[in-house]
């Protein structure tokens, strides 16, 4: 991901991370998100199929004692992240010193709309967001188990 080109994250992706930011209030949340390519998007026709969006959150543990050891989260697999998700309760809509940083970081704040959502780089560029109306590939693994 380029640093100045937009991000593109889906509706259901944002709205499901303002979901469990309110219900997280006023505690913060930190959480991993990871890409699929436009081209395997429904709705996404309108992008260049190589074009990354963020679809996917990897929901934090509660105990996060057995799952994280110096820093590391054991819960994602390694690399399989190339986003993260802060809930700012108190209203900072920017990147803080305090941050986990990722290449592209998604800060929140109260009311937990979808216009109190922002996208910054690495270094706390703030970042072009837009959010589709696309839906990701369903999952055969959840298929075969939704029965």
């Amino acid at each position: 991901m380029s640093r100045d080109r937009p991000v593109f994250v889906t509706e259901g992706l944002v709205d499901a991370l303002l979901e469990y930011a309110a219900q997280e209030d006023p505690e913060s949340l930190s959480m991993a998100l990871s890409i699929t390519p436009a081209g395997d998007l429904e709705g996404a026709d309108d992008l260049d199929p190589d074009t990354p969006v963020f679809t996917d959150l990897y929901v934090p543990q509660q105990d996060r004692s057995v799952n994280a050891v110096f820093g590391m989260d054991f819960t994602i697999p390694p690399r399989q992240t190339q986003g993260r998700f802060l809930s700012h309760p108190d209203g900072t809509a920017d990147v803080t010193r305090e941050d986990d940083l990722h290449e592209v970081i998604l800060v929140a704040v109260p009311p937990w709309e979808r216009d109190d959502v922002r996208a910054f780089n690495r270094s706390g560029k703030q970042l072009s967001l837009d959010v589709l109306d696309a839906v990701p590939p369903a999952d055969p693994f959840e298929d075969d188990y939704s029965r």
